[in-house]
């Protein structure tokens, strides 16, 4: 039994030192050449993809197809600001509404139709 409190604190020993060895470990690797290499290229790629999509995007601003999107863009910016957009979106949001009504309108009388015809064949008739 006395062997047991040795075992106990060999154990904790190993953790202690274990987490110490991690911790250099990290740190060493953190430090390294390598890692701040490895940064320094992360970080030049990241600026020149940024530098290279500005550089694409004033390109597209310029471009035909650019201009006409920027168009296109303003008009409807003026479509909406006018009311058209929305008086379009309105009318269009009438005629579905006006077709689902009917629609149903049409499901209902069929349906009132067999509740008729059903409940008129589920009456017992009376013979005299």
């Amino acid at each position: 039994m006395s062997d047991n409190p040795n075992r106990e604190e060999n154990l904790a020993d190993e953790f202690r030192s274990l987490g110490e060895n991690l911790i250099k470990t990290l740190r060493t690797v953190w430090e390294s050449p390598e890692r701040q290499k490895l940064q320094k290229e992360i970080e030049d790629g990241l600026a020149e993809l940024a530098s290279t999509m500005q550089k694409e995007a004033s390109n597209f601003r310029q471009s035909p197809s650019g201009q006409q999107l920027k168009s296109d863009f303003e008009d409807l910016r003026q479509r909406v600001r006018s009311g058209e957009a929305e008086a379009k979106a309105r009318e269009e949001l009438i005629k579905a509404l006006k077709i689902v009504n009917a629609e149903l309108k049409k499901a209902t009388s069929q349906w009132g139709v067999t509740d008729t015809e059903d409940k008129k064949s589920q009456t017992p008739t009376s013979n005299p």
